[in-house]
């Protein structure tokens, strides 16, 4: 299970952060106000009590339930991808996980709308969201993979997993000019970021390059089924 840490000293202290955000930007993520939300949003938080320490380090964590929290340079590409789309207002994210990126995204000013199927991970992602008074944000416990069709549309469908295409569900859940962001992973090479533009009947596709995230599953798990840990 997920457990709140909350000393800011040491390995999770603001000037650890700060250094994470120093390596984002060394690699090239030139976007200030993810840059500035990354620095502000306690990833330690969202990571097992065991791995606050390594929470700034550049790497995937695992979250218990069989998922991982995606390092912190592929959660900045993808924000930052998000924002030059046209800085959609309205996001639909599928796979909440422990709530990291679905917490930067509200920092960005966005209307979220999050999607886990997992039932852990929905509620220890609600909780610590609402302990953090994170504005703007309804989360669901369901399938992602059929979208949220009651909020819909979207201006942008942000995934958290990897599908094996495009879900045409989703396409038509976005406004015309929006946005889908997802790792794929039906390539030869592996997975590949992929991100799609609809314009109301088809969608133009771009290459963003390699990217690596658990699978998209269907169905949901309650906590009867599967304990994590």
């Amino acid at each position: 299970m997920l457990r709140v840490v909350n000393p800011e000293v040491g390995m999770i202290s603001p000037r650890t952060r700060e250094r994470m955000v120093a390596a984002l930007r060394a690699a090239g993520i030139d976007d200030e106000e993810v840059l500035a939300v990354m620095a502000q949003v306690p990833r330690h938080l969202f990571v097992a009590e065991a791995l606050a320490c390594r929470a700034y380090e550049p790497v995937s964590l695992p979250i218990g339930w069989g998922q991982t929290i995606s390092q912190p340079l592929i959660v900045a590409r993808m924000l930052s991808v998000l924002r030059a789309s046209g800085n959609p207002r309205r996001v639909l994210e599928i796979g909440t996980g422990s709530g990291y990126q679905t917490a930067l995204l509200a920092a960005l000013g966005f209307e979220v709308f999050s999607i886990e199927r997992i039932e852990g991970l929905y509620r220890a992602a609600q909780e610590l969201l609402q302990r953090l008074r994170t504005p703007n944000v309804r989360l669901r416990l369901g399938d992602g993979s059929q979208g949220w069709e009651a909020f819909a549309p979207f201006d942008a469908v942000l995934f958290a997993a990897a599908v094996p295409c495009a879900l045409p569900p989703l396409f038509h859940q976005l406004v015309a000019g929006g946005c889908l962001l997802m790792p794929q992973a039906d390539t030869a090479d592996g997975q590949r970021l992929k991100f799609y533009r609809w314009n109301g009947q088809d969608a133009e596709e771009e290459d963003l390059g390699d990217c690596r995230f658990v699978p998209l599953l269907p169905g949901t798990v309650n906590q009867r089924d599967h304990q994590g840990a």
